[in-house]
C-alpha cells in the first residue's frame, strides 16, 4: 500500500512539472493594436493649402496729375460708395492745364465710356446664363421629385443657378465701377478745362470712394506730388471672400465645379464648407519645397458659410481645403493602416477568437485615414491595425 502511494505521489510530481514546463514554453499571444470594422462615411479628397482672397478688389488711382493730400484712412476703415472723401487733389504743376495733359484726359473719357458700354453686354450675357441655369434647375427638381435624377445631380444644378445669379451681381458691381470711372475721367476733363489762374487756385478735386466696403491697402500715405493713374488705396469688401488653390494638374482633371470643398485650420472652432466655382483653364510651373518642379492650377472655391460665421476671417488668410472628388455614404469601413498588399491584392489580419487569419480583401473607396471594404470583411469584425512581422496567419493575438 505504502509502495503504491508512493508511485502515485511521484506520479503527481512528474505531472506537475512536465505541466510547468508546456506552460513555460507555451507561445504568449503577440500584443497588437485593434479595431472593428464598422459603417462611416469615405471621402475621396484632394487635399492642399490655399489662401483667401477678396472677390473684387478695386484699386483708386489718381485720376490726373497734381498735389495729392494726405490720405488720413488707414486700412480696415469703412467707406461708403460715392459719400467717403478719399483724398483730395490740388493743382500745383502747369502740367495740369497743357494739351498734352488735356489729349491724355479726353482720352481717359473716351476709354471710361467704353468700359461702361461693354459692362452693359455683360450685365446682359450673365442674365441670360441666369435664365438658362433657373430653367435647368427646375426641369432637375420636377425630374428629382419623380426619382429619375440622384439628390447630388440637384445640388449641383442648384449651385449653377446660385453662381450664375452671383454673376449678375458681380456685372453690376463692374458697371457702378465702370460709372465711377467715367464720371472721373468727366470731371477731371472738366477741370482740366479751366483757363482762369484763378479758377486753378480756388479748384480742389475730391476723390470718393466707388464701392461700399473697407480699406485693405494705402499705397501713397503722405501729401506728394502723382501723376496720373498712380495707385492711391485699394478698397474691397472682406467679407466678400473666395479661397485660391493651387492644386496638381493630375488631380485638378478629377475636380469639377459644384464639388464639396471642406476647409479646415483657418483658426475658426469648426471647418468652412465651400464649393468650386473654377478649375482655371491654364496651368503653371511650381518648384516643390524639395526641389522638384510641378505643374499646378488654380481652383477657385466660393465659401458656402454666411459672413458672420467667418468674421475672422480675412484676405489673404491661409487655409488647409480638402475637395471632394468621391463619396461612399453607408459603406463598411476599416482604417486603413489595417490594409497592406500581399501580391496583386490588399489584405488584412482578422482576428477570430484571439487567432489573426490573413484574410483577402476587396477595397473601394479609400483616403489616407479610412478604406471602403466591399467584399472580405463585415460589420463588426476586428482586424489587425499596423501589424508587425510578429503577425503571420495563425498566430495568437491579444490587444494592447
Amino acid at each position: 500500500m505504502q509502495n503504491w502511494l508512493g508511485k502515485a505521489f511521484f506520479l503527481t510530481i512528474g505531472g506537475l512539472v512536465v505541466a510547468g514546463l508546456v506552460l513555460a514554453f507555451w507561445p504568449e499571444p503577440t500584443p497588437v493594436e485593434m479595431a472593428q470594422a464598422k459603417r462611416d462615411t469615405v471621402l475621396v479628397t484632394v487635399d492642399e493649402d490655399g489662401k483667401t482672397r477678396i472677390k473684387d478688389k478695386y484699386v483708386v488711382s489718381a485720376p490726373l496729375s497734381g498735389r495729392l493730400l494726405r490720405i488720413d484712412l488707414d486700412p480696415g476703415d469703412t467707406v461708403e460708395a460715392d459719400k467717403t472723401v478719399l483724398t483730395v487733389l490740388e493743382p500745383r504743376d502747369p502740367e495740369l492745364l497743357d494739351a498734352r495733359t488735356l489729349a491724355q484726359t479726353e482720352a481717359r473719357v473716351h476709354a471710361a465710356q467704353a468700359l461702361l458700354a461693354k459692362t452693359a453686354i455683360e450685365i446682359e450675357r450673365a442674365m441670360i446664363e441666369a435664365d438658362n441655369a433657373e430653367s435647368e434647375m427646375m426641369r432637375v427638381r420636377q425630374a428629382a421629385s419623380g426619382g429619375g435624377l440622384t439628390q447630388s445631380e440637384l445640388e449641383t444644378a442648384e449651385t449653377r443657378h446660385k453662381m450664375a445669379a452671383e454673376g449678375i451681381r458681380v456685372a453690376q458691381y463692374a458697371r457702378e465701377i465702370a460709372e465711377f470711372e467715367l464720371d472721373q475721367a468727366k470731371a477731371a476733363l472738366i477741370r482740366s478745362q479751366q483757363n482762369g489762374p484763378s479758377e486753378v487756385e480756388e479748384w480742389a478735386f475730391p476723390i470718393r470712394s466707388p464701392i461700399d466696403g473697407r480699406v485693405l491697402r494705402v499705397f501713397q500715405e503722405s501729401s506728394a506730388v502723382v501723376t496720373a493713374g498712380t495707385p492711391l488705396l485699394e478698397l474691397g469688401a472682406p467679407s466678400d471672400l473666395e479661397v485660391e488653390v493651387d492644386v496638381l494638374s493630375s488631380d485638378a482633371v478629377a475636380i469639377q465645379p459644384g464639388d464639396r470643398v471642406i476647409l479646415e485650420r483657418w483658426g475658426g472652432a469648426r471647418p468652412l464648407e465651400g464649393r468650386v466655382r473654377l478649375i482655371e483653364p491654364a496651368g503653371f510651373t511650381k518648384v516643390s519645397s524639395l526641389g522638384v518642379e510641378e505643374q499646378r492650377v488654380n481652383a477657385i472655391i466660393d465659401l458656402v458659410d454666411p459672413p458672420d460665421q467667418r468674421r475672422d476671417l480675412g484676405d489673404g488668410f491661409r487655409v488647409e481645403a480638402r475637395i471632394v472628388t468621391d463619396e461612399a455614404k453607408d459603406v463598411v469601413t476599416v482604417p486603413a493602416s489595417a490594409l497592406f498588399r500581399q501580391g496583386d491584392r490588399w489584405s488584412a489580419f482578422k482576428v477570430v477568437e484571439g487567432v489573426a487569419k490573413l484574410t483577402p480583401v476587396t477595397v473601394g473607396r479609400r483616403n489616407d485615414t479610412l478604406c471602403e471594404i466591399t467584399e472580405g470583411i463585415t460589420e463588426g469584425d476586428t482586424v489587425v491595425i499596423h501589424p508587425s512581422d510578429r503577425v503571420s496567419d495563425g498566430v495568437r493575438v491579444r490587444e494592447l
